[in-house]
């Protein structure tokens, strides 16, 4: 697991360094999507989750959903283009489950993704996504994760 200013990021994972987000290739082809532990940590305490619509089709780098903070409301952009088909309702019932396990519990989505291969050769995994995260958080002047 890559340690970037104390915000951790799962090798496993693949991620949007611009959108914050990450996605989790799962056996059956689908992937699991949430925020990264720096998306949480720039929010603050997430307040709310308000995905879209189960079966509803989401393009990469647009909405699929609403996160609102004590200081804080906008898009989580889908990490590939595909179906919404799942949402994680314990994450929207308590929203704090986001901030204290952004990997785990407070996964956002599922997605049944249009073209995986191609869409996710613009997302970035281990040392790659680590390096594109450590000059992000310092031209945002990000001191760390809590």
């Amino acid at each position: 697991m890559a340690l970037v200013r104390g915000c951790n990021f799962p090798d496993e994972l693949f991620y949007s360094a611009e959108g914050n987000v990450w996605a989790r290739r799962e056996a059956d082809g689908t992937i699991t999507a949430g925020m990264t532990a720096y998306g949480c940590a720039l929010s603050g305490e997430i307040v709310a989750w308000v995905a879209k619509k189960i079966g509803r089709f989401v393009e990469q780098n647009k909405s699929a959903g609403t996160i609102e903070s004590g200081k804080w409301v906008g898009p989580v952009k889908a990490p590939v283009s595909g179906e919404i088909i799942a949402v994680n309702e314990a994450a929207a019932a308590m929203p704090g489950a986001i901030n204290a396990d952004p990997y785990g519990a407070g996964w956002l989505l599922r997605m049944k993704p249009l073209d995986w291969e191609r869409e996710s050769a613009a997302l970035l995994s281990g040392k790659a996504a680590a390096g594109a995260f450590e000059v992000k958080m310092q031209a945002e002047g990000f001191a760390g994760c809590a």
